[in-house]
């Protein structure tokens, strides 16, 4: 990334970049500030040339392609699918030669073409291909690609500069005065001297004093456009117009305005233009002094002229913009045209673009009916686009027009859409209404709103607002049972029980809901049933259901291409298989989750990591652990997703105290809520081993309920191991046992390790020391093979003190690898080709090749035949939970 600001000579380093690499494809792209709104404008322009590679993409990339670029029609394709067929054409077509991408202005690439670029960049490794953007200002879709600011020239080099550009002395005082003024930049200190006698140099009566460089440069080209006639001024902004700079439609259009070829050569002569195979500004600012200079009256005429000569098959959305822009006031028959645009554009996966086509409609629809249903329109378009300002704007223009009572109810859900988005605390409350409000008009956006609503107040969860999800709940009570089976339907009637009467009377509803989630489904479940589905199994305790339910959705969100979901339904995955203690197939999924969230720019999910951190008890995991417990966070089921790690860290280490201080905030929440279910047994724990027994009972009672209406084993056990810490002697040793025989029975394996652990401390607290030794061998064994190395150490202090003995563990090989080289292998080793590993990953399929002989190296193996022994299947047998 280079950046600086107008002038500074971003686009001149491109330039001798390209001249330095005669030996390498180059692919060439400039941002065009008008075409702003069109979704991958940029990225089409960019890729145009090597287009003849989509027949060698996979299906799904190569379909998602030819979608946005407009040569198959087709549902909208999930922009990290684009992002995925963008890095494969590249690469495919980087199989010949070394290819190099320049993109000069990035700061006006429409947001789609922004973030598929972006997207491409992080994810190049090891392809012969090379991308650099040219932007005046940081850009939000760019971040985090490394970059190279752009600085003025130092006073002896500007003053060598300038002097080069007069054709007479200068005093030096006004020398340095421009100098100082232009801060080196060489377009300044080329412009701003033009136009001005010597006499005005001299005293330097003329040089702006106040206003910013940019307005400086576009000042000093106005200043020379002065001197251009009125035929070669309408001449350039046409062209300044057009965003493409297509000479056709350039000269189509000045035909239509009367205008001769000849009064384009005072525009050359200045230099300020040349009109070839394309049209090109000397400067971006030379076009933008152009247009802003120009009156009202003339920019509309030109724009009318170059609708007129867009073609209407062809180009239906730039010819709709020309018109939109051309029109002075309300103009209905283009506002149905910019309708058409956004829907078009939706159809693309330009939500911003159709957000702009919809906004812009607004404002010429002369109908106060269609202005307000257009208003509402948009008001969607904007917040799947993430622009919840625009969005909450456009919501009150909707509402001051004649809304019907759907358009009235739809406002109140779309607004309750845009505070989730916004992380607004009203979110809960306002989803609420607006599912009460559309329930009698459409019962099937209600029961989605009403789920999103539900989701969201499980979100925040936070005591002082628990009655906000037993009011969701109750409405949601009172919504008809649909005629046909319906997933939904059956989840959230058992939410709303749940939250209502508990998991005994839940159970049966979220039972069948979750059979029903892990059948074949239709592909619009996986949005429809994300805010319940793990709420809905941990409930039933059933980690078998759970990784059945995430791995559905995670199929289905491939199918469908919607990748911005992933990362949930991937963390989903991962924290069922960590319970199952294969930390190894957790560490894989978590670096899947890595790569998604990498590749995309999304936030990074912690859930997964934090758990895996806690399990194996790394120092990384204290250190975070430490740092929660002094931050005093706010509570809520976010701030339990990082308190229940912790709590099961602590008790690992044996720092009981602690242990019970995370597990009493991660449990402050609900109780039938994920994670504070799961956080009760560490509570327990903690509470009895420092004698808070009191705490412990009441942290039971839940437990023992949501156990006993589940009935599964993995269930049964937990209550089982909890209530024996409680029990008298022989009572105990009938708890410990029960939860040993029924956890053996499940894919539990940690719970099962802590089981004999608890039972061979109490053993040796009775005295029993040869039996404790047994159950704390077996116990360490068992932390050993999962990973569990604070469990493991806490059992071998327990152990060493009965008398026994510990063996040394030894290093495998395997654990040399990355969390990048480890997902890659498996993937390999389980039969994916390179370019599959790479659709799943968002790596190209060099990249994939990359990791792989680096895994080789480090196994000391020479091909994928020989991962399956380098790299065995988990150790977790498959048995009922």
């Amino acid at each position: 990334m280079l950046r600086g600001e107008p002038g500074i000579g971003k686009t001149a380093l491109l330039e001798y970049l390209i001249a330095s690499t005669s030996d390498l494809i180059v692919l060439r792209a400039v941002g065009v500030e008008s075409e702003m709104e069109l979704a991958y404008a940029s990225l089409h322009q960019l890729c145009a040339p090597v287009l003849e590679q989509l027949e060698r993409l996979p299906a799904p990339q190569r379909q998602a392609l030819e979608t946005v670029f407009g040569l198959s029609g087709g549902p909208p394709p999930d922009r990290f699918l684009v992002g995925l067929g963008g890095l494969s054409l590249l690469s495919e077509a980087a199989e010949e030669r070394p290819l190099l991408c320049v993109v000069d202005d990035a700061q006006w690439l429409d947001q789609a073409s922004a973030l598929t670029l972006a997207f491409v960049a992080r994810r190049l490794l090891a392809e012969p291909i090379g991308i650099v953007f040219a932007t005046r200002q940081s850009n939000d879709e760019l971040e985090h690609l490394s970059e190279l600011e752009l600085h003025g020239l130092v006073n002896g080099d500007a003053r060598a500069l300038l002097e080069s550009a007069l054709r007479f002395g200068l005093d030096a005082r006004v020398r340095d005065r421009i100098v100082a003024e232009s801060r080196g930049n060489p377009l300044a200190l080329l412009e701003l001297p033009r136009g001005l006698t010597p006499t005005e140099l001299a005293g330097g009566f003329r040089l702006p004093e106040t206003r910013g460089l940019t307005t400086r440069i576009e000042r000093s080209f106005v200043r020379r456009l002065e001197a251009l006639s009125d035929e070669t001024l309408r001449l350039l902004l046409v062209a300044a117009a057009e965003p493409v700079g297509d000479p056709v439609l350039l000269w189509r259009a000045a035909g239509r305005l009367g205008i001769e070829p000849e009064a384009v050569d005072p525009a050359e002569r200045e230099g300020l233009v040349a009109v070839g195979e394309r049209v090109i500004f000397r400067h971006p600012l030379v076009r933008s002094a152009v247009y802003t200079s120009s009156s009202a009256e003339d920019c509309r005429a030109v724009h009318l002229a170059l609708a007129e000569v867009t073609d209407r098959e062809a180009e239906p959305d730039r010819r709709a913009w020309h018109l939109a822009t051309a029109a002075a006031g309300p103009d209905e028959e283009v506002a149905t045209e910019l309708v058409r645009s956004a829907e078009r554009a939706r159809a693309r996966g330009g939500f911003a673009a159709a957000a702009a086509f919809l906004q812009r409609a607004v404002a010429l629809s002369l109908d106060p009916g269609a202005r307000a249903d257009r208003a509402l329109a948009a008001v969607g378009a904007s917040t799947h686009a993430g622009a919840f300002e625009t969005a909450s704007r456009l919501l009150v223009a909707a509402e001051a027009g004649p809304l019907d009572e759907f358009g009235r109810a739809n406002a109140d859900v779309l607004r309750g859409q845009v505070a989730f988005g916004s992380a607004d605390p009203d979110a809960p409350k306002l989803l609420l209404q607006g599912a009460t409000r559309m329930q009698p008009l459409d019962v099937d956006l209600a029961r989605e709103t009403y789920m999103l609503a539900w989701g969201a107040a499980a979100l925040r969860a936070h005591p002082s607002d628990s009655d906000t999800l037993a009011d969701i709940s109750r409405h949601i009570r009172t919504l008809p049972l649909p005629a046909t089976p319906d997933p939904l339907a059956r989840l959230l009637a058992g939410l709303a029980t749940l939250a209502i009467e508990g998991p005994a009377h839940a159970f049966e509803d979220l039972r069948r809901a979750a059979t029903a989630l892990t059948a074949e489904t239709a592909a619009v479940d996986v949005v429809r049933s994300t805010w319940g589905a793990t709420p809905a199994v941990t409930a039933l305790w059933d980690a078998n259901w759970l990784q059945a339910v995430a791995a559905q959705q995670i199929e289905l969100a491939r199918e469908v291409g919607a990748l911005d979901r992933l990362p949930f339904h991937l963390s989903t995955l991962a924290v069922p298989t960590a319970l199952m203690g294969d930390l190894v197939g957790a560490a894989s999924v978590a670096a899947e989750i890595d790569s998604v969230t990498a590749a995309t720019g999304r936030p990074p999910i912690r859930a997964a990591t934090g758990l895996l951190a806690a399990l194996r008890g790394s120092e990384a995991a204290t250190a975070a652990a430490d740092r929660l417990q002094a931050r005093a966070r706010a509570k809520g089921a976010g701030s339990a997703l990082a308190h229940w790690p912790a709590a099961i860290h602590y008790n690992g280490l044996a720092r009981f105290e602690d242990a019970l201080s995370a597990a009493r905030d991660a449990t402050m929440t609900p109780t039938y809520l994920w994670p504070s279910m799961l956080s009760l047994p560490e509570l327990v724990e903690a509470a009895a081993r420092t004698g808070a027994r009191e705490g412990a009972r009441g942290a039971i009672e839940p437990l023992a309920e949501s156990a006993r209406a589940s009935g599964t084993d993995w269930a049964l056990g937990v209550a089982a191991r909890c209530r024996a810490l409680l029990a008298e002697e022989d009572e105990a040793e009938r708890l410990y046992r029960e939860a040993i025989e029924r956890l053996a029975r499940t894919r539990m394996r940690p719970d099962l390790a802590r089981a004999r652990l608890l039972y061979g401390e109490w053993l040796r607290r009775e005295s029993r020391r040869v039996d404790a030794r047994e159950q704390l061998r077996v116990a360490h064994e068992q932390f050993l093979s999962i990973g569990m190395e604070a469990f493991a150490e806490r059992t071998r202090r327990e152990l060493v003190a009965t008398g026994g003995t510990v063996r040394k563990r030894t290093v495998e090989a395997r654990d040399d690898l990355t969390a990048q080289e480890r997902q890659v292998a498996l993937l390999a080793r389980d039969g994916l080709s390179n370019v599959d590993i790479g659709a799943r990953l968002f790596l190209s399929r060099h990249t994939v090749a990359y990791h792989l002989r680096k895994v080789f190296s480090k196994l000391g193996i020479s091909s994928r035949r020989e991962l399956a022994a380098a790299l065995p299947e988990s150790e977790v047998e498959p048995a009922s939970a």
